[in-house]
């Protein structure tokens, strides 16, 4: 890898791939992986609806700021954040100052096929009243152009095989 940075995040909506990507992207580069989701549910004991249940989002977000202060003081990993993650101002810093971040984009339409059958996994879109559309609408509007302005790169993951992707994703990475 040329990048300056030695570490490498990825940011982006729920449902586009970060942890399958950042898994598979760390044992291709040879690079540790970290997933900021497993790591507060680690952390605490409990899975991240129940913190969202307990303790509301904006515990949640600074459970998560915390973890990515952490995470990003190490060297050479691959840091899959949660699609909310960048909605903190320290944790953009974090990221932005610590690694390559590279934002994983999807459409609503990969996002809901890629969410239809793990909606306990994914608090922000439990207890609404809105759709579940509706909600991936919301959070594209007030988080997209926060996942642009502290990316790197932008790698569009729709209708894209994984394997494909991170194959595409070093090729770019060796060239930058």
């Amino acid at each position: 890898m040329h990048i300056e940075k030695n570490n490498i995040f990825l940011v982006g909506p729920l449902g586009a791939g970060k942890t399958t990507v950042g898994k598979m992207l760390a044992d291709e580069l040879g690079m540790e992986f970290y997933d900021t989701d497993c790591e507060i549910e680690k952390r605490t004991g409990v899975d991240l609806a129940w913190i969202f249940d307990l303790e509301g989002e904006e515990k949640f977000r600074q459970r998560e700021s915390s973890v990515i202060e952490d995470l990003s003081q190490k060297n050479g990993i691959v840091l899959a954040t949660g699609g909310g993650s960048v909605l903190s101002p320290e944790s953009r810093k974090f990221l932005s100052a610590r690694g390559f971040v590279i934002f994983l984009r999807a459409s609503i339409t990969q996002q809901m096929i890629r969410t239809e059958h793990e909606s306990s996994r994914r608090p922000m879109l439990l207890d609404t009243d809105e759709s579940k559309e509706d909600v991936l609408k919301e959070m594209k509007n007030s988080r997209e152009p926060l996942y642009e302005e502290v990316s790197d790169m932008t790698f569009d993951m729709d209708g894209i095989a994984v394997s494909t992707a991170v194959k595409q994703i070093v090729k770019l990475l060796r060239s930058v």
